[in-house]
Formats: C-alpha cells, structure tokens, sequence
C-alpha cells in the first residue's frame, strides 16, 4: 500500500470516527473535538480546528515534532500537534488519538477523579482498569504534554486519560475502535454520576476481566 493510499484511507476512517461521536451523542455542545491517526513513525494526521462536518480532505499531515507538511490547520489544532504526538510516541502501537470534551467524562476530569471501570462496554472495548487525571497545564503546553507523558509512563496499560479541567484522551489500534471507546467511557461516566444518587456504583466481581475475554474469545472462533 503506497502513501497516498494509506493516506486517503486513515482520513477516510477519522471522517468516519468522527460523524459516529456526534451519532452517539457525546460531544459537548461546542462539538470541540480533535482527532488523529498515525502515517509512521514521524507523522500523524490532524483534523483542521473543526470536526463537525468533516471531509477527509480537510485533515492535514503534520510531523511529530509541529511542522505542517500537507493541508492548512488552524491555530486552535496547532496548539495540541504536541499532545497528540506524546502519545504516539510513548505508545508505538496506538493508530489513532481523538480528544473531546464530553460532558460526563469532563465531569470527572473537572472533578480530579479518576473515573473507575465498572461497566461492561469500558471492558469490551479496552480499558479495564479506572481512568487516570493529568495535572491541568495550559492547553499545548511543555507543563500539559509533559504531564502526559508521565501518566502514560506510571500506567503502561491504560487507553485514556482525563485532563484536569479540561477533558478526555482516548487512543486505540484505529479510529473506530478509539471512538468506540470514547462512546463506552462516556456512557459510563453517565452511568457513574447517575448511580451516586441511588446509593453509589458497585465494582465488578474478581475475575470480570478473564470473563468478558473468554466470552469474547468463544463468539471469535
């Protein structure tokens, strides 16, 4: 598969992964998002500033180290090159990253709190253990990216984060699967805020997570 093609295809699929957020229902209200996918080693592609609406074209190719090499990016997009790529780096397996502000996972993130894993999509599609905060640094900046990077030293298996005051990060093998994962968390974080006014969410039994890859396993072969 040659550049362009690889190119054409990984927009194709953020376009794809982001209509899908708005489908479900979990973008705030300013439908503020970013979303990227990783090229190789050195290049990602990043929506433009926007995402409601979006054509593959529009996206830009950018080097992890904030050069735009292809396509235009707002200022707004700009700011956040680094945040993208400290997870690509830190993470060479992840293919996609999409940031959002989501109001009940946002929630946590203006809370401090971890958001814990205790519903079962939150299992299925990749994160099984309690979501971890990042200090809040300004947007973009060395303090926010820097403090990226070391919660994804401290916690090798997560597939989010909360940024303090801010929001959500979620990273996966492509874009669909990120989104749907962005969807599980929120859905979740509902869920959380909405048990708490009926005596509190419970914790899965021991052994959820074997479970839930045996049954997985069993329905794949």
């Amino acid at each position: 598969m040659n550049d362009t093609h690889v190119r054409e295809e990984r927009a194709e699929q953020l376009a794809r992964a982001a209509e899908q957020l708005f489908e479900a229902g979990v973008m705030s209200h300013s439908g503020h998002a970013n979303l990227s996918a990783r090229l190789d080693g050195e290049r990602l592609l990043l929506t433009p500033g926007f995402v409601r609406g979006l054509r593959p074209g529009q996206l830009a190719t950018v080097g992890f180290d904030g050069e735009v090499l292809e396509g235009e990016l707002q200022s707004v997009s700009a700011e956040i090159i680094a945040m993208h790529s400290a997870v690509y780096r830190a993470r060479p397996r992840v293919g996609a990253v999409i940031h959002t502000h989501s109001p009940s996972a946002t929630a946590f993130a203006v809370a401090h709190r971890p958001l814990p894993c205790r519903t079962e999509p939150m299992l299925r599609f990749g994160q099984a253990e309690d979501i971890p905060v990042v200090p809040w640094g300004p947007r973009g900046s060395d303090v926010s990216v820097r403090g990226i990077a070391e919660v994804l030293e401290r916690r090798p298996t997560t597939a989010a984060v909360l940024l303090a005051n801010h929001g959500l990060l979620v990273f996966g093998p492509d874009a669909a699967a990120t989104a749907h994962l962005v969807v599980a968390i929120e859905e979740s974080a509902e869920a959380e805020i909405a048990a708490a006014a009926i005596g509190g969410a419970v914790d899965f039994p021991p052994g959820a997570q074997e479970a839930v890859r045996s049954a997985i396993a069993r329905v794949a072969s």
